[in-house]
């Protein structure tokens, strides 16, 4: 099985478990509480992914990069965002410099 297939299934058990009882789905608790919530814990699972990586513990980086997919996907649930999005405009983007892409962003 691909690693594009266990996010199809991540995607669509969370998009199932958003309208799911919050006492009994972790999903919809998030989602209850809003969306603030919902980024306050994937900047949390963040800051924890970088702990790990700056202790070189596989392990724990794994889990924790796993945590951040995880939480990165039920914020892009709540503001229904598909995943294809995401994943086209990775396509979009590849094969393209990150300093050229970057300069290319139009200035604010």
């Amino acid at each position: 099985m691909s690693s594009l297939d266990t996010l199809a299934r991540l995607e669509a058990t969370i998009a199932e478990r958003r309208a799911a009882d919050p006492d009994s789905s972790y999903v919809a608790k998030l989602n209850a509480r809003g969306l603030r919530k919902i980024a306050q814990k994937l900047g949390e699972e963040a800051t924890e992914t970088v702990i790990a990586a700056l202790t070189e513990d596989h392990k724990a980086l794994v889990g924790e990069a796993a945590d951040l997919i995880f939480h990165l996907m039920v914020l892009l649930g709540a503001k229904d965002v598909p995943l294809a999005d995401v994943l086209a405009e990775l396509d979009r983007r590849e094969g393209v410099s990150g300093i050229a892409e970057k300069a290319a962003r139009p200035k604010d």
